[in-house]
């Protein structure tokens, strides 16, 4: 029997950001979907063949902000785990069975939080 390798959505619009996100992510052996924005995310959120273990959003998205794609996620995928990055991380209200990180965060950071929330979920 083959371990699951979670898959990841990671949607920041600024490319550097999310290209160091995915590095990191990928070192740590997750497979790692990109979108550039909440429009490209909903894209393979409704991809029914794609399954996704954990979506990580910037709050501060363009057109429609994280929590707004967070919301539509859940509509596709009710018990999706949802980790909100933020560099306000402070004047977040986080919705039940979503999870916060503040920017900046350090990779050991990011690796502990991953995986404390697919531990979890």
């Amino acid at each position: 029997m083959t371990a699951h390798t979670p898959t990841l959505l990671v949607v920041e619009d600024d490319a550097i950001v999310r290209m160091l996100i995915v590095d990191v992510l990928e070192e740590l052996e997750y497979k790692v979907l990109e979108a550039d924005g909440s429009e490209q995310a909903l894209d393979i959120l409704k991809n029914q063949d794609q399954h996704i273990d954990l979506m990580m959003t910037d709050v501060g998205l363009p057109v429609m902000d994280g929590r707004e794609l967070a919301n539509e996620a859940r509509k596709l995928h009710p018990s999706l785990p949802i980790l909100f990055a933020s560099g306000y991380a402070e004047n977040i209200d986080v919705p039940e069975g979503m999870h916060l990180i503040g920017k900046p965060f350090s990779i050991d950071q990011l690796r502990d939080k991953v995986k404390g929330i697919l531990d979890n979920s």
